[in-house]
């Protein structure tokens, strides 16, 4: 009954008028998003761009809220299925709200592979604007989006194929430029491999850099899978303090469809949750403040460790028996929260849990001493109260 009795109180506990930018022309609304259309007067592509910007739902109604942005290739089509993975990450607590900016193509091989096609495995000739291309980023598109609408400098690029390699080559040209970078099935066969020698170079000169790299694989085989899976074994053996590294390979799934099969991955993998995985604690509790310093800068807020994502850090290692750790996880919340019940309540488990019954009854005196008869534990911890008083005067 005790264990049933602590298990349920634990689970209880716009752009603006600019000659770079024309006034949107078209303005609707899906599910509460809002969504813009503009078209971009490029300088360094010396044509015309269009780019769907989708806005999260809390725009207007949160005017002093930032948010992450996801750059995604190959158009608006591509929005629905993004932002419908993030709104389930969301519900969940595990993805902020983003501004999704979606870039139409005008000539796609052109733009994202950095070099030419010389093999006649592929379309020979075609490709070599990437480095233009990420120009159009940087000096363009990137700063309008920043000055126009509310940005928090945490930006992902998204790609597929093509798009993909585009992604990994941003990273080796610009490192600082995304924080992100996910590749669905990049095709990196193109022009010989190029793109695998120039990231595994990339890789092998850096030691440290701060930034995530997603990308997968489906059905291909052939150079296609060679190639990947050179990439691939690469990226996993180099050990790159700060790159966060994810990969799938998906059977039976076509090259469209890797985008689909990924996404999930892809942005569950990236974003951290406000729940602190236990894996991620160490056996210093300052690894707490380094995890949620870490979230506010992904997540463009100031998020200070929650009392109940703590106290389920404390309660998961009480029940695996390392009481003095959890001891040490719940005074730091304690700390953060000296005026929570449920703080208070959860150091007295530890200690009681450790067998240092006088030091468990304290506790739960202090949190008697703050609780009112709303609490809806209140008799839970009245007769905890009173169990321990007799095993103290026992």
């Amino acid at each position: 009954m005790r264990l049933f009795a602590v298990l349920c109180f634990i689970s209880f506990s716009i752009f603006s008028s600019q000659s770079a930018f024309a006034q949107p022309n078209t303005k609707q609304q899906t599910v509460n998003y809002s969504q813009h259309t503009h078209t971009i007067k490029s300088t360094v592509l010396n044509e015309q761009r269009t780019v769907v910007v989708q806005l999260p739902k809390s725009y207007q109604s949160e005017p002093n809220k930032v948010y992450p942005v996801i750059y995604r290739l190959d158009g608006a089509g591509n929005i629905p299925l993004a932002s419908a993975v993030i709104e389930r990450l969301q519900n969940d607590n595990r993805a902020p709200e983003v501004i999704i900016v979606a870039i139409e193509n005008t000539n796609r091989l052109r733009d994202f592979y950095p070099t030419v096609n010389k093999e006649p495995q592929g379309p020979v000739g075609e490709g070599g604007g990437a480095a233009k291309f990420l120009a159009f980023f940087e000096q363009e598109l990137i700063p309008l989006v920043n000055k126009n609408y509310r940005t928090h400098d945490y930006k992902v690029i998204a790609g597929a194929s093509a798009g993909g390699v585009f992604s990994l080559y941003a990273l080796q040209a610009k490192p600082e430029l995304f924080q992100a970078h996910i590749a669905y099935s990049p095709a990196v066969w193109w022009n010989y491999g190029a793109s695998v020698k120039s990231t595994k170079s990339f890789i092998a000169k850096n030691k440290e850099f701060n930034s995530y790299v997603y990308m997968n694989i489906g059905e291909e085989a052939g150079i296609m899978r060679e190639r990947y899976d050179e990439l691939q074994q690469s990226l996993q053996s180099y050990k790159v303090r700060g790159l966060h590294f994810f990969s799938d390979a998906f059977d039976g799934i076509s090259h469209n469809l890797t985008s689909v099969a990924g996404a999930f991955n892809a942005y569950h993998n990236l974003f951290l949750p406000k729940q602190m995985p236990i894996s991620a604690l160490t056996d210093d509790v300052a690894s707490i403040d380094a995890y949620y310093q870490s979230l506010s800068q992904q997540w463009g807020e100031q998020i200070s460790p929650p009392d109940q994502a703590v106290r389920s850090l404390g309660y998961n290692l009480t029940g695996s028996k390392q009481f003095t750790r959890a001891i040490e996880v719940f005074k730091y919340n304690i700390k953060n929260h000296p005026k929570s019940v449920d703080a208070l309540s959860a150091l007295s488990y530890g200690y009681e849990m450790q067998g240092d019954t006088r030091q468990a009854l304290e506790y739960m005196d202090s949190a008697l001493a703050i609780a009112d008869d709303s609490y809806p534990y209140i008799n839970y911890l009245k007769e905890t109260k009173a169990r321990l008083q007799i095993q103290v005067n026992n």
